[in-house]
């Protein structure tokens, strides 16, 4: 999938955040650029990717906030970023652009001080995220909930700053602030053992065949998009095309499986990533000890966000981005972050 909103302006910054499935960038002017990109297989093209969209914005700085290092194509996390550093650091000097890594205490530094500290620039992008969760909320005590393609991240903020539990994945897992689990990615075999379909429950094969993806498209928390592949067979993300993987995860012919039969299939396995979600919300405010004033929601997967919160018995007010941003924003929410940080306007 390849997505650009928003003419490419000369100079400025861009901001980019380079994923382990997707690649994005902003410009914090509107400008932004979506394209899957699976890092663990294509690695020695993410220079050129990188290259060639910054190519298009010709900025005059450049920054960038990373989740890719934890690729399995890495023997561990310092080379990941040592890899994505140095990918960067040619983009860069393809355009005569300064550099600078996010860190996850919030600072902006030149590539040499990120790999002499490569654990501070991992998985960076949910603290900037967060802070501008806390601009847009205004408010003493907020949670961000962010529904992205393979995990969730919820963090607790104030009116200033980011509140973390932990700040590396390893942490954040445990805390609950950091979930696995995702609005497309998530293998549908990792969610149930068996579906409904077709008159009987059946058992899922332990294979890729289907997504949570398929679910959500079935159950109208994402929009068809019949131009994309990024599927798990590789075919248009369509309700139809999701009727068929999920015939397929349980090894049905697809002719047996009509599309009510597949969306109400699809409600077992979304009800438990809800639910997953849900028991870490009231994790990560159990530890707060207090109610939050506001949720602010990122991401695309507005729907799951929101029948968690409800799940997790969440009355505060919500901001969506989506609503405030617009959707392509608010998708590459992180790099659009990153581009305020840089541009001075993001405290």
């Amino acid at each position: 999938m390849d997505d650009e909103h928003g003419e490419p302006p000369v100079g400025g910054v861009l901001a980019f955040d380079v994923g382990g499935a997707n690649l994005k960038a902003a410009d914090g002017r509107g400008g932004v650029h979506a394209e899957t990109f699976e890092l663990w297989r294509r690695s020695d093209q993410l220079a050129d990717r990188l290259t060639a969209i910054a190519t298009a914005w010709r900025p005059r700085r450049i920054v960038a906030t990373m989740t890719g290092e934890i690729a399995d194509c890495y023997a561990d996390r310092a080379a990941g970023v040592a890899s994505i550093v140095a990918a960067l650091q040619t983009a860069a000097a393809a355009v005569e652009a300064d550099l600078g890594i996010y860190l996850v205490d919030g600072r902006l530094v030149a590539p040499g001080i990120a790999l002499a500290d490569p654990l501070a620039a991992a998985a960076s992008n949910w603290h900037v995220l967060t802070r501008l969760a806390a601009a847009v909320a205004d408010c003493n005590h907020g949670l961000l909930v962010d529904v992205g393609s393979t995990t969730t991240d919820i963090v607790r903020f104030d009116r200033r700053r980011p509140l973390p539990l932990a700040t590396d994945d390893v942490g954040r897992m445990a805390s609950g602030e950091l979930v696995y689990t995702g609005i497309e990615r998530t293998p549908l075999a990792a969610l149930v053992r068996s579906l409904a379909l077709a008159g009987c429950r059946r058992p899922v094969a332990a294979e890729l065949y289907a997504r949570s993806q398929d679910a959500w498209l079935l159950l109208g928390g994402l929009p068809e998009n019949a131009a994309s592949n990024d599927t798990a067979d590789g075919r248009p993300a369509t309700r139809e095309g999701a009727r068929v993987r999920l015939a397929r995860q349980v090894l049905l012919e697809p002719a047996e499986v009509s599309l009510d039969d597949a969306r109400h299939a699809a409600a077992r396995p979304a009800a438990i990533q809800v639910r997953l979600v849900a028991r870490a919300i009231r994790r990560v405010l159990a530890r707060a000890g207090r109610a939050s004033d506001r949720v602010v929601l990122s991401g695309h997967g507005t729907m799951l966000a929101t029948w968690a919160l409800e799940q997790a018995g969440v009355s505060a007010p919500v901001v969506g981005l989506e609503e405030r941003l617009g959707g392509a924003i608010s998708r590459a929410a992180p790099a659009h972050a990153l581009a305020l940080v840089a541009l001075g306007e993001l405290p």
